[in-house]
């Protein structure tokens, strides 16, 4: 037991890291692409566009909060 809890936490932290959003749209893909392929429905391209879409909306995310931040900093 005393090994299992590290390796739980150290999963945890690899996988869902600083923004557990990415994880679980990328989950949800994984998902889907699961069903649609189980459809007999060609999903390969599915989880790559879930991909570079998850990234996109991190990066504008990210970018907002920086330029937030930035603007608060110089008014104060």
């Amino acid at each position: 037991m005393r090994y299992i809890r590290p390796f739980l936490k150290f999963w945890y932290d690899f996988i869902v890291g600083d923004d557990w959003t990415i994880a679980a749209s990328i989950a949800v893909g994984i998902a889907a692409t699961f069903w649609l392929a189980h459809s007999k429905i060609q999903a390969w391209w599915l989880l790559p566009a879930v991909a570079i879409l998850t990234l996109g909306v991190s990066l504008w995310r990210a970018a907002r909060a920086e330029r937030i931040r930035s603007i608060k900093f110089l008014t104060d």
